[in-house]
């Protein structure tokens, strides 16, 4: 069994630092960069794709609403012919920051309120997976299983990478909840650890309201804007590494 195991990064922005991306990039195997709109400036975009590089970790372009202020986590309901270009200009100043780095964008993954409208919202579905078709049609898309954006993906003649995620509870529907609502958020690294480990042997987890339900995942997330995120990543690492699963890239990274 193998999984890959990625992160939220390059969050931070100028004096205000989110997240210990450093430590982070020496557990995961993938970087979802932020690419400026939610988070992230050029300075952090570069730095955090330099640091991927060195640690051989696969860079992901993380694009989002043009939302600095909500971080990204409110929705917006942008018309799709400009959509697709934000999301085409995200894609391209990370791609531009990657490759300078000895690298270059190999996935995206869209993030927060982005990632939750495109599970149902067709039109902004299509919008984001125009963008990647215009960029670059092999680059592989990642989201949440069953939604709308990676059907539609699919659909393109796009590959699909499906995630879970470590430290957010489920609804019995296999959807994410709300990060307002009670429990959404989970914090205890061992009960984490565990869960994980069911979603990559295919065994059901428990959602929020108590019932099974299986998620299906080629890749785990840990935010990395989470309370004790590194601590979550690296125990999650080490529980499924101890179960005999390999912690590797679906991507494929250069050598160094």
């Amino acid at each position: 069994m193998r999984i890959d195991l990625n992160s939220d990064l390059g969050e931070s922005f100028g004096r205000w630092e989110l997240g210990d991306d450093a430590a982070l990039l020496s557990i995961v195997t993938s970087a979802n960069v932020a690419c400026g709109f939610h988070a992230g400036d050029p300075t952090v975009l570069r730095t955090t794709c330099e640091q991927a590089v060195e640690r051989g970790v696969t860079i992901g372009a993380q694009v989002g609403y043009r939302d600095l202020a909500g971080f990204g986590r409110r929705f917006i309901d942008v018309p799709p012919a400009d959509l697709t270009n934000d999301v085409l200009y995200q894609i391209g100043a990370l791609d531009a920051m990657a490759r300078v780095s000895g690298d270059r964008v190999r996935y995206v993954k869209p993030h927060g309120a982005l990632y939750n409208a495109i599970v149902r919202h067709e039109e902004q579905a299509a919008a984001v997976v125009e963008a990647v078709l215009a960029y670059d049609p092999a680059l592989p898309v990642m989201g949440l299983p069953g939604s709308a954006w990676l059907r539609l993906a699919e659909e393109a003649g796009l590959s699909t990478i499906q995630e879970a995620f470590a430290d957010r509870a489920y609804t019995p529907e296999g959807t994410l909840v709300p990060r307002g609502a009670s429990g959404a958020v989970l914090h205890d690294a061992a009960e984490i650890a565990e869960r994980c480990l069911r979603i990559v042997r295919r065994q059901p987890v428990t959602a929020v309201d108590g019932t099974p339900v299986l998620i299906e995942a080629d890749s785990l997330c840990v935010h990395g804007d989470s309370p004790g995120a590194v601590h979550i990543a690296r125990t999650v690492a080490d529980r499924l590494g101890s179960a005999g699963v390999a912690i590797a890239p679906f991507a494929a990274v250069p050598a160094s």
